[in-house]
């Protein structure tokens, strides 16, 4: 602790009031009854493949909705609110369509009829829908239509040691987060439909873990037995890179069995390695560096140093309009300062699957009276070692109220306290309770109500006609960007996967050099 509150002393006001963060936020299309939109992704809100703040992730009926980078929490949800202003305006004239507030899916049809992104005919957009293609190949559909919030975040003069120094401890201490914010304890019988699982049923189509707190992170979630084969480690980019580098690279018999490509031509997925592409790789935090075009994210990471971390296990808040509020953000930055400041010893392949073990239990029965993680080789109770963590953010929250004036961040601890000492007000519970004490325990009935609440909500706020202007002119700006990305197009598509996925673009300066610049204008986001 001593160590702890020295470095936090070392920090500057200004410094602490240099945090920057960013939301990227995924919503699935849906339609009144709460079964999933399956119509293309409206042309009114541009090009899903150029526009900066509107784009799709996994299937063309998932929005994902992202903001600029922000200094002030504030701001940061008044644009992720316009945002959602201006999109669900453009859903209403269109028809009736809404955004499922849920992490979990709606009602979804069979898993070959979720329609997958489209980007249009550039390599570059083609290379985007190939890449989810294989993701449907290798995973199935129904996994990708998952919807979550990711939090990216950086400090003013951080290096990327300390940076992995972060993600050591975040991971260490992600249960606190699934436990308190943890939003997705039931779901839609659909979604588990011929597959095994652990989940009880409840109500009419719901299934559901009773103390669950996040299934989305759970075994039910992002998860996959070929990755479940890696043991990354995060004490060094070098280590890191090297992880990524033998997954990207290293052949799979199951996908080399899938191909490239069809018998009858068409592409099945960008690569026959463990993983396609960086992106493919899941994790609760991502050392994160903005690329070049045509560049590869690891080239980025290798050649210039992790510059942000992107947090990747937060839920959608279904009793939140747009998904997250300004208190879970602010502790959120309290919980990030903690994981930079706080000592962070180098990770092993035991502790490793200790935090694999920890987080699978703390998403299917983290409210559980008494239940016990791992640390060290020992038991603990989550209560008990969440009641350290959050004795010592107190400092650091104070450390940020002093910084920014006010309470707020204090407040955001201590309403985590709570949450800690009374399961029954954490968002997990809330959405059994809501389940039960109205919708007759379905999953469906809960979501739907609160997807049509939230449109309602939105719908009335007030938003100018300068404010619409300007979305509608991004619009345009990004058909058109996408139309010259496409006619400045001349290289056939299999060159461009096949330098795309090559080794050689992989590695350091020399490397990269060496290879002939892809020609596109390649948006940062796969």
């Amino acid at each position: 602790m001593s160590k702890l509150h020295e470095r936090l002393g070392a920090l500057t006001p200004a410094r602490l009031k240099g945090v920057r963060r960013g939301i990227e936020k995924e919503s699935l299309r849906a339609q009144p009854d709460g079964t999933l939109a399956l119509t293309p992704h409206p042309a009114a809100l541009g090009s899903a493949l150029t526009h900066p703040h509107i784009t799709t992730d996994f299937s063309e009926s998932q929005l994902e909705l992202i903001t600029g980078v922000h200094t002030d929490v504030e701001a940061c949800l008044a644009e992720l609110t316009q945002v959602h202003q201006y999109t669900y305006r453009v859903l209403h004239e269109a028809g009736d369509e809404r955004l499922w507030v849920s992490s979990m899916p709606c009602g979804l049809p069979a898993d070959e009829t979720i329609p997958i992104g489209r980007y249009g005919a550039s390599n570059v957009g083609r290379a985007k829908s190939v890449y989810r293609m294989g993701l449907g190949h290798r995973y199935g559909r129904r996994m990708q239509t998952i919807s979550g919030i990711h939090y990216n975040w950086s400090l003013p003069e951080v290096s990327s040691e300390q940076y992995f120094a972060l993600i050591r401890n975040f991971r260490r201490h992600a249960f606190l987060l699934l436990y308190l914010f943890g939003a997705s304890p039931a779901l839609c019988s659909s979604f588990v439909a011929g597959r095994p699982h652990e989940l009880q049923p409840l109500g009419e189509g719901s299934m559901h873990m009773p103390h669950g707190t996040s299934l989305r992170m759970g075994r039910l979630g992002y998860q996959s037995e070929a990755q479940a084969s890696l043991a990354v480690s995060y004490n060094s980019l070098d280590g890191y890179g090297a992880s990524l580098q033998d997954a990207l690279t290293r052949p799979w018999p199951a996908y080399e069995a899938i191909g490239i490509r069809n018998p009858g031509g068409d592409y099945n997925q960008l690569a026959t390695s463990l993983l396609q592409i960086e992106n493919e790789f899941y994790g609760t935090i991502r050392p994160k560096r903005v690329i070049y075009p045509g560049e590869r994210p690891l080239h980025a990471l290798r050649e210039r140093g992790v510059e942000y971390v992107e947090v990747r296990l937060m839920d959608l808040d279904p009793f939140e309009p747009i998904g997250i509020a300004a208190p879970t953000m602010r502790f959120l930055d309290v919980f990030l300062l903690h994981c930079l400041l706080a000592d962070s010893p180098p990770d092993t392949r035991e502790e490793i699957a200790e935090l694999a073990h920890n987080q699978h239990l703390t998403a299917a029965r983290g409210r559980e009276p008494g239940l016990k993680l791992q640390r060290g080789g020992r038991d603990v109770a989550l209560t008990e070692w969440g009641a350290e963590l959050l004795e010592q953010f107190g400092p650091i929250a104070a450390a940020l109220d002093a910084a920014h004036g006010g309470t707020r961040h204090a407040e955001a601890v201590r309403a985590a306290e709570k949450g800690l000492a009374d399961p029954a007000t954490l968002p997990s519970a809330r959405v059994l309770e809501a389940m039960a004490r109205a919708h007759d325990n379905s999953f469906i009935s809960f979501v739907r109500a609160q997807s049509e609440r939230t449109r309602t909500e939105l719908l009335a706020l007030p938003f100018s006609a300068e404010e619409r202007a300007n979305f509608e002119r991004m619009t345009q700006s990004s058909i058109d960007a996408q139309k010259e990305i496409e006619a400045n197009d001349s290289m056939p598509f299999e060159i461009y996967r096949e330098q795309y996925v090559s080794p050689a673009r992989l590695g350091f300066k020399n490397h990269w050099a060496e290879m002939p610049p892809l020609a596109v204008s390649q948006p940062a986001a796969w």
